[in-house]
């Protein structure tokens, strides 16, 4: 086997066993989810690119959770989409690798940008006085740099050590890669398969409990007035609504880990295989477009151009109806 290993060049994906004669309108629920996800967050993006009165923490920092929304997407939507419409469902080592590296960095880089968020939130509601000289435009940058390559870092380091493996086993039971089932397919296991992961686990824990512990605090100080408690609905009930997607397709990802082995429906582990790809990057910018209000007012802005013309003859109509009583 260990003779065997090197020649395992291409690995054969299993998660879409049984759904020959759904392949089409899977498709085409996929495709049209894509486009939505892409209409949604490009949406968001370019409305805070073009208007200046934008350019705030808070908006920089959604700016690029939809970008990383796009990011994560476009690593498992393509490859999914021409599964779906081929009888063969193969993937080459360096792409399984790739498209592991992209879904693991989109979910670090996920959890890092809510954690900066919640620390902007925090900065803005309860030290209201030293907002603007904490968060200044320097410090931003460096909080985003941070929240882009402390993934990305984490798990090139991760892809390093699968890349090294040998192979004994080419069939991943799943619909795209992760470094973890790959690692299941090793012919003798290593001590970084296990520091490496725990390492990842425990920052992003150490994220989640970061979040979590502003939060309270934020709910605590807003309580004590009506103006921040305002506030905090506006502001930040989108960014709890996000960390509860966002934790829960983790949790339906650890469970497909977890029991994938046991005999579960194939469309249940599928759901909760991709739960975290196709909910928080359609949400995300949904909730934030209508919840804050200087982005939506934006946004009804770019749309309503279109509509100056139908509301002025309206208008006109309405007018010329009154003038003839």
């Amino acid at each position: 086997l260990m003779d065997n290993a090197s020649a395992i060049t291409v690995f054969t994906l299993s998660g879409l066993n049984g759904t020959e004669k759904y392949r089409i309108p899977l498709f085409v629920v996929t495709f049209l989810c894509y486009s939505l996800i892409w209409v949604a967050n490009v949406t968001i993006i370019v409305t805070i690119i073009m208007d200046k009165n934008l350019h705030e923490p808070m908006y920089i920092l959604l700016c690029n959770l939809c970008i990383n929304g796009l990011f994560g997407t476009a690593g498992f939507y393509p490859k999914f989409l021409s599964d779906l419409l081929s009888s063969t469902h193969v993937i080459s080592f360096s792409g399984c690798l790739l498209q592991g590296f992209v879904v693991h960095a989109y979910i670090g880089a996920d959890l890092s940008i809510l954690l900066v968020m919640s620390l902007d939130r925090y900065v803005s509601i309860c030290r209201p006085l030293v907002y603007h000289s904490v968060m200044t435009r320097q410090r931003v940058g460096l909080l985003v740099l941070f929240a882009w390559l402390l993934p990305a870092t984490l798990v090139m380091v991760s892809s390093i050590t699968t890349f090294i493996l040998k192979l004994c086993d080419s069939h991943i039971p799943r619909l795209y890669c992760i470094n973890f089932f790959v690692n299941k397919l090793a012919c003798t296991t290593s001590a970084a398969s296990f520091i490496i992961p725990a390492c990842t686990y425990t920052i992003y824990v150490c994220h989640f409990g970061f979040i979590c512990l502003s939060y309270f605090y934020l709910i605590r100080t807003c309580r004590q007035s009506k103006n921040n408690m305002s506030k905090f609905m506006q502001t930040c009930l989108p960014h709890v609504i996000c960390l509860i997607i966002v934790g829960i397709g983790f949790l339906f990802d650890l469970m497909y880990i977890r029991f994938s082995s046991v005999d579960l429906p194939q469309g249940l582990q599928s759901f909760m295989a991709i739960e975290f790809l196709v909910v928080p990057p359609i949400l995300n910018p949904v909730i934030y477009g209508m919840k804050l209000t200087q982005v939506r007012n934006r946004i009804a802005q770019l749309f309503g151009v279109k509509q100056n013309k139908g509301s002025h003859k309206f208008v006109k109509k309405k007018k010329k109806s009154y003038s003839l009583k």
